[in-house]
This record gives C-alpha cells, structure tokens and sequence, in this order.
C-alpha cells in the first residue's frame, strides 16, 4: 500500500512542478514591461454604495491623474449615507467628473452589475478603466501604464490590485499572498492564451467589449462576478493582455479581522463555481495536488517510507514553488510575504477546504 502512495506522490509533485515552472512559470520569467503612453480616450468608472469614508479621500487622487483624455464616471448605488452628497461636491469641483445616481430597481435589488451596467452606459469614452471605491492608484500615471496595453487586438487589459500593508499582521500576510498567488495564476493564463479572471480593483477593457457579451445579462443574477465572470466570458487568446508595471498597480484596505476576510473569501470562491468548465477543472487539479501533496508527505513520512526520497521530491517541489513566487513577487513589489510562503500555504489550503464546506451548507453574503 505504501507503494502506491509514493507512485501517487510523485505524480502529484510532477503536477505541482508542472504548475509552477510550466505555467505559472510563464508570468515570473517574463520580461520587465515598459509603459509607452497612448492618448486614447478613457472613462475612469468607480460604484460605490455606502463608501463615504473612502471616496472622500481616493476620488481626489483619481482626479489627478497625469493623463491627456479621461473623465470619471462616479456611480452612487442607491446609498444611505453620504457618498451621493459627497459625489455632488466632486461633481461641480472637477470639470471631467460625470455622476450616475442609480435608485434602487425591484428587478436589480442591490445588484451592482445594474449600478454598473448604467454607469458603462453614461461612459463617453471609448475605453473604461474600472477601479473600487476603496482603492486608489500607486502614482499619477496609472491610467497611462494601463492604457499603453491597450492595442488594436487588445482590448483587455487585466491589472493588479494590491492591498495595504499592516505592520506586525500575520492575517495581511495571509490576504496579500492569497492575493499575489492569485494575480501569478491569471496573468500566467492569460500569457498562454487561456484567461480565465481579472480583478475589478483594476481593469480594463473596450466599451465593444461589453456589449459583444451582451453586458452581464448571462449572470446578472449571480450577485458577485462583475469582473471576473465578465473576463471568463468576455476574454480570449486574441484581445487580452496584461499590465504589471508598478505604475498600473492600485492599493485598497485589507480585511483587519479573519471573519470579515472569511466572508469575502467565500464570495469569490462561490463566483468561481460559474467559470468554464475548463477552468474550474484547472483550478481544481491544483489546488487538490496542494492538498494532497501535503497529505501524502505527511503520510509517507510517518512511516518512514523510503523517507530520503520522498524528502528529496518535497524540497524539490517547495524550492521550485518558492523560486517561481519570489520571481513573480518581485515583479509585483510583494516580496515580503514570501519568506512565510510554507506556513501561509498550509493555512490558504486548510482554509479554502473550510470555505468549501461552509458553501456547500449556506449562501455567502454579496453587494452590500
């Protein structure tokens, strides 16, 4: 029996290399991107719902943007608070500042692809780069290192969005490794020609783009997905692209508790059950082999089981993991996490099989 489960061990090790060198491999070696400004027209789009504290202080920032041709179109979703009062101040402050006040519909009842679908609409521009009402830009030349990607063919352009830093937190290592692996899995898919996700903290794409899909209509009534739902349908080998040059990152507020990351965690994991079939196959073969993995060395190793192989194939596996992540950390300005990669890994994997259980049992809480 022990046999078979070292033949299985080193199967799943080969899935893991081939993971890390084969695909993801393909966005940590890549080249340095360089930003060649373009003048093209952009339509900047942010919904917020309930978000006074913070588009008080970000919707300044995008206003001063270092870029020729762009307006900001401001969508008020239906809230309580004052962000639609702080949004008329922006409004009559900055010339190039467009509002869209949306009232709460019985059909689209705090559903935020409504909100959006109506601030698209009321775009003027050509292009639209999306961002969230709690995110703000690294520098003044976002909107030009994200459109520079933008070609004739390419016409989405995925970005990355990073989240703050919090001193002495072990749960913002967790979040922002979480979220670097993430980004390294769908810029590396999309440089082969599969995309399959981005990230509506920073994203872009052609306003054709929307409507050759028909909008969201194919998942309205999926509460979550605005931006990755839209890319898994709407993204191919032909007009996707990436932008990873530190100018096109955003920053947004991590989650400060385990609960509330807990709950966004299960938001996005539950949106992902609509991808395609292949990529949820391709999802599932990795994430099961980091379980595995895990399972089968702690197993073997128990045993004593010819323990200087299997101990030669799991630091081979972690070095080429690490090696792969350090890469594609640099890249993305994440390389303090990194050194944690081990102990944060045994945690991302234990918690997504939580998440998993308590999903199949209970709907995660969406829009707000």
């Amino acid at each position: 029996m022990l046999i078979i489960i070292l033949y299985f061990f080193i199967f799943i090790v080969a899935v893991q290399i081939l993971f890390y060198l084969g695909f993801f491999g393909k966005f940590a070696f890549a080249k340095v991107q360089k930003i060649t400004p373009k003048k093209i027209p952009i339509s900047v789009i942010i919904c917020a719902k309930n978000e006074e504290e913070n588009v008080i202080n970000f919707i300044p920032l995008l206003a001063e943007q270092n870029y020729p041709d762009f307006e900001i179109v401001l969508i008020d979703d239906a809230s309580n608070d004052n962000t639609l009062a702080i949004f008329e101040g922006f409004e009559k402050q900055y010339p190039n500042i467009r509002l869209v006040k949306v009232q709460n519909n019985e059909a689209f009842w705090g559903n935020k692809k409504y909100a959006l679908t109506l601030g698209i609409k009321a775009a003027k521009k050509e292009y639209l780069l999306f961002t969230d009402a709690d995110c703000y830009p690294t520098s003044k030349e976002w909107i030009t290192a994200m459109s520079s990607q933008f070609t004739m063919q390419k016409t989405i352009v995925l970005g990355y969005g990073k989240y703050e830093k919090i001193a002495n937190s072990f749960l913002n290592k967790i979040i922002r490794f979480e979220t670097l692996l993430t980004a390294i899995q769908y810029f590396s898919w999309a440089k082969m020609g599969h995309p399959y996700m981005g990230v509506g903290r920073n994203l872009a794409y052609k306003k054709e783009e929307f409507f050759n899909v028909n909008g969201f209509i194919e998942h309205m009534k999926v509460r979550s997905g605005d931006d990755d739902l839209f890319v898994n349908q709407a993204a191919n080998a032909r007009n996707t692209t990436i932008a990873f040059m530190p100018e096109s990152f955003t920053y947004s507020k991590p989650k400060t508790t385990y609960k509330d990351w807990i709950i966004q965690k299960r938001r996005h994991i539950a949106t992902a059950n609509y991808y395609k079939k292949f990529d949820k196959f391709q999802l599932g073969i990795f994430y099961c082999s980091q379980l595995l993995f895990i399972l089968l060395a702690i197993v073997l190793l128990a045993f004593q089981f010819q323990w200087m192989i299997v101990l030669g194939l799991f630091c081979l596996r972690y070095i080429t993991a690490w090696i792969v992540i350090g890469f594609s950390a640099g890249k993305l300005k994440e390389k303090d996490v990194v050194y944690w990669y081990p102990i944060i890994e045994l945690v991302l994997i234990f918690t997504q099989i939580n998440i998993f259980i308590t999903n199949t049992f209970s709907k995660p809480v969406h829009w707000k």
